[in-house]
């Protein structure tokens, strides 16, 4: 098929503060950018857009929850996210997952695209064929210039509260840091099942902030006077939230694994710095106080920009 017969991308989004969410609405905007009619939709409601389903007029970029329209889609580009974890989610969605997966490398209609070099690598040694590998994109509200509005003095967690993310073995180190500096201020930004633990080691500190989910706009003011931001998933995907940070000028501290490494080798050491996996309580201690004391960020977001990523699906969409 050629080019001019895509008419319109219709993609699935996730929770609406999650990653995938967020980085639907950013190709979503980016396709519109490039002329093309683009609508996000719940993954769960992808069904009820039978005709699109079917209709090989209209790009179907699908996420991790909606992967199981795959078999029913015509001109399908699949997303893989992460690679899936049986302690987070169990051994049946695992299976499942996978097998969908190899499912859809049996589908001529079908693509699967990786976030990551990182979750191609864990695909491919189970032997699952990966089409392209397509870093993700910032949503445009972070694409914004910004001009740099004094001191910054937070250090700042945004995310689900989820064992995964590994704010639970993080947070003791940065309470330590509230006695390395007297203005430093820990932002604790998402909601999520973890909240009320975090909250008992936080220990009701009145330099500690839990926020809870916040819209794009409130969480660009946050970054804006946030000097270190901190994540700790250890297997984190691609993270759209490093992105978030760096496009607002902090510097980051993400575990010494995952794919949020291969957003910009060069600035390891420099804005971007590595946690050890352990999570050592002196060692990211030191980290961390690293990061306080680095440089200006001098990241720059432009390759991410929402029109950039599209062309990129959009290349691998008309090859259908």
């Amino acid at each position: 098929m050629c080019a001019a017969t895509i008419r319109k991308v219709l993609l699935t989004g996730g929770f609406r503060f999650g990653g995938v969410h967020a980085f639907a609405q950013a190709l979503a905007h980016g396709f519109e950018i490039l002329g093309y009619t683009s609508e996000v939709i719940s993954p769960f409601a992808i069904f009820r857009r039978w005709h699109d389903l079917r209709d090989p007029a209209v790009l179907k970029i699908l996420g991790t929850q909606a992967l199981f329209a795959a078999p029913f889609a015509r001109r399908a580009i699949c997303v893989v996210h992460g690679f899936p974890r049986p302690d987070a989610q169990g051994w049946l969605k695992t299976i499942t997952k996978l097998i969908l997966f190899k499912v859809i490398n049996r589908l001529p209609s079908c693509r699967l695209v990786a976030v990551s070099h990182y979750v191609a690598v864990h695909l491919k040694c189970v032997n699952l064929r990966i089409d392209a590998v397509i870093h993700n994109p910032v949503q445009e509200a972070f694409l914004q210039p910004w001009q740099e509005q004094g001191e910054r003095h937070y250090l700042t967690y945004v995310g689900r509260l989820i064992f995964a993310k590994n704010v639970h073995q993080l947070l003791p180190a940065m309470l330590q840091m509230l006695n390395y500096d007297p203005q430093l201020r820990i932002y604790i930004v998402g909601e999520g099942p973890q909240k009320k633990e975090l909250e008992a080691i936080a220990q009701g500190n009145p330099r500690v902030k839990f926020t809870g989910n916040l819209d794009s706009n409130a969480v660009i003011d946050v970054l804006q006077k946030t000097r270190v931001f901190v994540s700790g998933n250890e297997m984190e995907p691609f993270g759209i939230t490093y992105l978030e940070a760096l496009s607002e000028g902090c510097i980051v501290c993400m575990p010494a694994c995952g794919g949020g490494i291969e957003i910009d080798l060069s600035g390891v050491g420099k804005y971007i710095y590595l946690l050890p996996l352990s999570f050592d309580f002196t060692e990211t201690v030191s980290t961390l106080k690293d990061a306080w004391q680095s440089g200006n960020n001098t990241f720059n977001i432009s390759t991410y920009r929402n029109e950039n990523t599209a062309t990129q699906y959009f290349h691998i969409g008309v090859t259908i």
